[in-house]
């Protein structure tokens, strides 16, 4: 193992360690304080658009460079409504439901055993997906509402887009006082990180 491959599984290992403390949090965490985070982090998004959009143009103008056009090119783009996009589509997560602790089912055994499958959430979830930067809000917010600790990798080339996002979505954990390990993205573009993440 050379030293940046060993120093790339420390990083890794320390967001996993993190991602874990944080899921224990959030499974306990009040359904008030997860919205409040969401709602926080649609505000943090209208509040850095102009952040949010500069990050976005350096990463198309690379991917412009590297010769990427068409749907490939159009689903990095992050103009002003796609960005509001985001910031309502935070607001309608909080609006939904919490779906943590809901009933799914019950029933009793012969025996008088009451029996009863709740929803409770998963722990850590790590969310690969491609240059498509608007999903880091999108996934982060599923993940915050369901009580799950989310590790985010967005394609090579939203890097900037995404990092500028989960600014905002670790400003509103921060406001809620939720801890900011909840959602993390990966500090690199390096291909083996998703390696480590799947092991």
């Amino acid at each position: 193992m050379t030293a940046e491959s060993a120093s790339l599984e420390a990083v890794m290992r320390r967001l996993g360690c993190q991602a874990r403390a944080a899921a224990e949090a959030l499974a306990q965490a009040p359904t008030a304080a997860k919205n409040r985070a969401l709602t926080a982090a649609a505000a943090a998004i209208r509040a850095q658009a102009a952040e949010i959009a500069a990050a976005n143009a350096a990463d198309v103008a690379d991917a412009e460079a590297k010769g990427i056009s068409g749907a490939l090119l159009d689903r990095l783009i992050l103009n002003p409504a796609r960005i509001e996009a985001m910031a309502a589509g935070l607001d309608a997560v909080a609006e939904l439901p919490d779906p943590v602790g809901r009933s799914l089912a019950r029933w009793s055994r012969p025996n008088g055993l009451d029996i009863e499958r709740v929803a409770v959430p998963l722990g850590v979830i790590g969310i690969i997906f491609e240059s498509r930067p608007n999903v880091a809000a999108d996934a982060g917010a599923l993940c915050l509402k369901s009580g799950n600790a989310a590790i985010l990798r967005g394609g090579s080339e939203s890097y900037r887009s995404v990092r500028a996002i989960h600014a905002a979505l670790a400003a509103g954990l921060t406001a809620a006082g939720l801890p900011e390990a909840a959602i993390q993205t990966i500090p690199t573009t390096d291909r083996a990180a998703v390696g480590i993440l799947l092991t």
